[in-house]
């Protein structure tokens, strides 16, 4: 019961007035808008046409013509940590989610556990009379909680979406995909045969998801979180959605880097005089034990290449951007239904990608995603004998880390790299004809991904509450913009925003970035005291080709203490780089302790790797 009865009880109900105000459920406000919430995986900001780059995203422009840009927004280097800010409006380190949870180590700020009092988005939105829906990719639940025996805790269905459908890790097989219908496994509902691919079927249960309820409350507002395996690997498409970008890349990633950037200068996504970063800005920086510049985190120069090596890389960049494009249709189908049913002016579009595009493939790109994690380099031999299968079932592949530089462009470096724009800097577009009058336009505020809620909760009028759940709750670490897409030269009040992932370390303070140079996981270096930092005048040096350390020294060292101040205000401590081994060879608790006999039956759900026998 919520608030006081206020009826009248008798002996006889006869004589007696009832009051269902203490039992009712919440209602929302009326006219209150739905809010879509659209994640992109893996994807640099120069992919999409509408960003400059050369991938055809017509639904993605749709939005965006309706809407406004973010240039400068920025988000943690890594999905889990981007996904927890999102939601919660908190930087990544104070809900716990420093990294990834399958990398998570037990400390207040890496332990996978978002608390309680820092409610999720779908948390407040069903206690305001939302329904709530999440789609696609979760990756917020305990690597050893994702299985049938643990408790449901962090499931989206405890965590205020009344559906889901989707999958728990953070990546799976867009032919044949691991999912969950709510808070059981179930089997994909056809085969690649059959016409099937995860982001068709994601899309249709996002229609059935909102439809199911329109039926019954029409009035009803909806929060759907959906988010495609598009574009984390492995890069699974039809062939003919392949086909459609034959040629597109044969310039190369060095090419590609150089055009994209006057596309860019010409749409306003960077600044007129915004220079183009080398594709290896680190190649002879030692670690502090002498260690070399990873290998993997490589660009083999183009002009390097032979003719059958530029052909293998060139296929693998047209599958990549087949499965975006495949995947925006999708997409596509879902503003078509909205817009067929009425309802799309009068819902809040947040569209963004949750880092910047991977450098996961490696120098030669790989046929097999997972060999980077155990440091192992495709070689091009080896890929080349799977070339026509690329994109199909017989392979988990991805495109080589030029094409990282290359969709990143004018960046440096790529995905796990808090420390560049490479990492951080990446697509958002924000859209609600009903309620922002700019449309087609482009807002260079600076913006985090901890922002995007606390802005969402303004544009609906509300504070958020203190109380979620009859759980206290922490402030909000993220500001609201929504000044910004009314005036494009408002102070939004943000001014601040630190960053930590895998080793890698900035900070951006009023136009300046300070940030060390360290190889991120799994490079193992160790020895943070021993990092050198750089200093960039970011608001104009927005691609970091000028280190300005040596000429203000001061102002390094005033953005190195704010940077240590702001790790001990948002649990920013301590720094883990560790390596694969490193990783899998600490302490969790896993619900199944070592013993000497595993039974499993025939039919029984699939048991995840964090439930599974241990026999590495």
């Amino acid at each position: 019961m919520v608030g006081e009865f206020n009826g009248k009880i008798e002996l006889d109900i006869r004589n007696s007035e009832p009051d269902w105000g203490p039992y009712a459920a919440p209602t929302a406000p009326e006219n209150s808008p739905n809010i879509l919430y659209l994640v992109w995986d893996d994807t640099g900001i120069a992919t999409w046409d509408c960003f400059g780059g050369l991938v055809d995203m017509p639904a993605m422009t749709r939005i965006a013509e309706r809407g406004v840009r973010l240039t400068q927004f920025h988000t943690t280097a890594l999905c889990s940590p981007t996904r927890a800010s999102l939601l919660t409006g908190r930087n990544a380190t104070t809900v716990g989610m420093a990294t990834i949870e399958e990398f998570t180590d037990g400390f207040p700020n890496c332990n996978g556990r978002i608390p309680a009092d820092t409610a999720l988005l779908s948390e407040v939105l069903a206690e305001r009379g939302y329904n709530t829906y999440c789609v696609g990719k979760w990756h917020l639940t305990p690597l050893e909680e994702a299985n049938m025996a643990s408790t449901k805790r962090h499931w989206p269905t405890s965590r205020g979406f009344e559906r889901f459908y989707g999958f728990m890790g953070g990546e799976t097989d867009q032919w044949y995909p691991d999912l969950v219908y709510d808070n059981h496994p179930v089997s994909p509902p056809g085969t690649p045969e059959d016409g099937y691919h995860l982001s068709k079927d994601l899309a249709d249960k996002t229609i059935q998801f909102i439809r199911d309820a329109k039926v019954i409350a029409p009035d009803k507002p909806w929060f759907s979180y959906l988010c495609p395996g598009a574009g984390h690997a492995p890069h699974h498409v039809f062939k003919e959605w392949v086909d459609k970008y034959a040629g597109t890349f044969d310039m190369g990633y060095e090419r590609y880097r150089e055009v994209v950037l006057e596309r860019q200068k010409a749409m306003g996504i960077v600044p007129p005089d915004t220079e183009l970063s080398p594709i290896n800005p680190y190649l002879d920086v030692k670690g502090p034990q002498g260690e070399p510049w990873p290998l993997q985190d490589t660009v083999r120069p183009w002009d390097s290449l032979g003719d059958e090596e530029k052909k293998l890389f060139n296929r693998m960049a047209e599958v990549f951007a087949g499965f975006l494009s495949y995947t925006d249709a999708q997409i596509g189908r879902i503003l078509d239904y909205l817009e067929e049913s009425g309802q799309l002016d009068n819902t809040i579009i947040v569209v963004i990608a949750d880092n910047g595009a991977s450098g996961e493939g490696g120098p030669n790109g790989s046929v097999n995603e997972g060999k980077f994690f155990n440091g192992y380099i495709d070689t091009v031999e080896e890929s080349m004998k799977l070339f026509d299968h690329l994109g199909g079932p017989e392979t988990y592949n991805h495109y080589p880390i030029g094409w990282a530089m290359a969709f990143n462009t004018p960046y440096k470096l790529f995905k796990r790299y808090a420390s560049h724009e490479g990492g951080i800097a990446d697509t958002a577009i924000i859209s609600w004809p009903n309620g922002i009058a700019a449309h087609g336009e482009v807002r260079d505020t600076y913006v985090n991904v901890c922002d995007i809620t606390p802005t969402v909760y303004d544009l609906l009028g509300m504070t958020p509450p203190e109380v979620v759940k009859r759980v206290p709750q922490k402030p909000l670490d993220g500001v609201s913009f929504k000044a910004a897409l009314d005036n494009p030269a408002a102070d939004t009040g943000k001014h601040t925003q630190f960053y930590a992932m895998l080793g890698t370390r900035g900070i951006w303070h009023r136009g300046w970035f300070a940030n060390t140079i360290h190889a991120a996981t799994p490079a193992g270096w160790s020895h943070f005291d021993a990092d050198r930092w750089e200093l960039f005048h970011i608001e104009k040096d927005r691609s970091q080709c000028h280190d300005v350390a040596a000429d203000y020294p001061d102002k390094l060292e005033e953005l190195k203490a704010l940077w240590f101040a702001e790790a001990a205000k948002y649990n920013g401590l301590p720094l883990s780089d560790l390596n694969i081994v490193e990783t899998m060879m600490r302490s969790r608790p896993y619900l199944v302790t070592d013993r000497p006999t595993y039974v499993y039956y025939p039919g029984c759900a699939d048991v995840g790797i964090g439930a599974a026998a241990e026999i590495r």
